[in-house]
């Protein structure tokens, strides 16, 4: 689960900070500190289910304003993966929105 949530981190910044010509966001960059799988298997470790969904919620926020808002096709369905994730109540129930996350946040990559 750690490497997914990362995973979904990663792509939301490279979507938030990356631009054409400059340097990939990788995953040790500064802009990752935050959100390096380390931090997430602390975080999942101690089930610390609303703490993952601030983290992710800050990374998609800045991914959905980099598409344009909920206004957008893009956008709409990034906010509706993103609320799936946020209304899951428990550890267990968490993969399978993550999961859905990441592979849309790779496919608008």
């Amino acid at each position: 689960m750690e490497l997914h949530l990362e995973t979904v981190a990663l792509f939301s910044l490279k979507l938030a900070y990356e631009s054409e010509g400059s340097s990939p966001i990788l995953r040790d960059d500064l802009v990752m500190g935050d959100y390096q799988r380390d931090v997430f298997e602390l975080l999942v470790r101690r089930g610390d289910v609303e703490a993952i969904q601030v983290k992710v919620d800050e990374c998609v926020g800045l991914a959905l304003e980099a598409v344009g808002g909920v206004g957008t096709v893009l956008g709409r369905e990034l906010h509706r993966l993103a609320a799936a994730l946020s209304a899951e109540q428990s550890m267990e129930r968490l993969n399978p929105p993550l999961i859905a996350l990441k592979n849309y946040l790779r496919d608008i990559q």
